[in-house]
């Protein structure tokens, strides 16, 4: 493809996706598809000869759009927003098209102290604790991961290396039967990690939650700790959930971190969806209360914050945790700068080698926005969320499951379970809306997450008289 046919050709596909934005609306929001139907739809065989860039654009419209659960519809409610954004967009795409591999600050210098600005940036708009950021005169530092996942995993190889002293590096998890804690809510990455660091899932403890708030109980955790502890257990690793998957449930990191006192057990937090809300001055002590005594903390800007898939941003209280843990240097990576100790190579901050220039997005969608135009984006994401409870609240037939968490809200049918999700899969059945479920305390719910930055208080009024037409 010459440059000019290039050129071309990316015209065409910034129009296209322009043009699927503009028609997502009339869309269902989710799939129609049967299992098989794309794939019998597509050749047995790559082609033998190239094709142009025009007849791929063309499939799009014909095979691809409708096999697509469309994220980036504005009534697209389930599970937690995907955002994208005009900016970010534009902004993964140049990083595409410099193709610069970050694996250390020789590879590409610009990448690496670009991403050490931005993730400093996006800890000064949360207000994060200082003691997380990359400063000169500090220890702490953020990193981009791909995801929240990938995140829990990497602060618990640093949490294990740092709790054996090293040896687990070496020698590997060793005959020390470590303990790692989580509520009943966390997320299923905190079992996945644990899996892969070779602690085995038996070591996971699921901590009791309160029935009201979904909130890790800490006495639980408290009683949970001091039983290991008398039985050989060693306290490994905490994860407190701010915002958890099923009900948005904020656990108490303050009460969490005292519990601990003593214990040395790493504290991290799973901020996700929620921990981006904190861009907001007004949601600040919500969710951020206590992560000043917390080991690392995780949020992602691809959820809620207008940046596409994926930008997952953890920070740790000291960067030589991730490091110590992590270093492997060959012959083949050794250069003047990562010797002479002024650089920070990011490879050394995650399982993974190859990095790429995923900070390009979020320095693009933090500079286009600004954060005004954050919290703006985040604001009406709780006030229409507050909406939804009212119009709940409203109907003699539906009932809050657990308060209004930000911008989800979890509601049930007070028929009971059938009525409950029979009335979701015909919502979403109707390609209208598309909501997702839970189940909280034996009972299902419908969740409703909202975050697209489409979204206005039509969609919801749209959702809702169709949603009441399946009661």
């Amino acid at each position: 493809m010459s440059p000019e046919e290039f050129r071309r050709q990316g015209h065409a596909a910034i129009d296209w996706i322009a043009d699927y934005w503009a028609g997502l609306d009339d869309l269902p929001v989710l799939s129609q598809v049967s299992p098989g139907d794309v794939r019998r739809a597509l050749p047995a065989s790559p082609p033998e000869t190239g094709e142009s860039f025009d007849a791929l654009l063309a499939d799009l419209d014909e095979l691809v759009v409708p096999g697509l659960t469309h994220w980036q519809h504005p009534r697209f409610f389930a599970y937690f927003p995907a955002n994208s954004s005009p900016a970010a967009i534009l902004g993964d795409l140049i990083s595409s098209g410099i193709g610069a591999q970050g694996m250390i600050w020789a590879t590409s210098p610009a990448v690496t102290e670009i991403e050490q600005v931005v993730v400093d940036w996006l800890a000064q708009a949360l207000g994060l604790p200082e003691q997380f950021r990359l400063t000169d005169h500090g220890r702490g530092g953020g990193v981009i991961q791909d995801t929240a996942s990938t995140a829990t995993f990497t602060a618990l190889l640093a949490a294990l290396h740092a709790a054996s002293g090293g040896s687990a590096r070496e020698t590997g998890v060793g005959s020390t039967k470590w303990a790692v804690y989580g509520s009943s809510q966390a997320h299923s990455s905190l079992v996945k990690a644990v899996m892969m660091a070779g602690l085995g899932a038996e070591c996971v403890r699921s901590v009791e939650v309160d029935a009201h708030t979904q909130a890790m109980d800490v006495t639980a955790l408290e009683r949970l700790l001091a039983d290991d502890i008398d039985d050989g257990w060693t306290p490994l690793f905490v994860q407190a959930a701010v915002g958890t998957t099923s009900t948005g449930a904020i656990d108490d990191v303050q009460a969490i971190a005292e519990a601990l006192d003593g214990v040395g057990a790493w504290l991290h937090v799973d901020a996700a969806w929620a921990g981006v809300a904190a861009v907001c001055p007004e949601l600040r002590d919500r969710i951020l209360a206590g992560t000043h005594l917390a080991s690392s903390i995780v949020t992602n800007p691809h959820k809620w914050l207008l940046t596409t898939f994926d930008c997952s941003v953890l920070w740790v209280q000291d960067r030589s945790w991730l490091t110590d843990a992590l270093s492997i240097t060959p012959e083949y990576l050794r250069n003047p700068a990562s010797e002479s100790g002024a650089v920070v190579d990011y490879r050394d901050w995650h399982p993974q080698l190859g990095r790429r220039f995923r900070a390009m997005k979020l320095w693009a969608v933090l500079r286009t926005y600004g954060l005004e135009g954050l919290r703006a984006h985040i604001r009406e994401g709780v006030d229409l969320a507050a909406y939804v409870a009212e119009l709940v609240g409203e109907d003699d037939r539906l009932e809050l499951v657990t308060d209004p968490s930000l911008s989800l809200v979890v509601f049930r049918h007070v028929g009971g379970d059938e009525s409950t999700l029979s009335a979701m899969h015909r919502l979403n059945a109707s390609g209208v809306a598309y909501l997702s479920h839970t189940v909280v305390e034996g009972r299902a719910a419908m969740r409703l997450a909202v975050g697209s930055w489409r979204t206005t208080r039509e969609d919801i009024d749209r959702t809702w008289a169709e949603l009441q037409r399946g009661l």
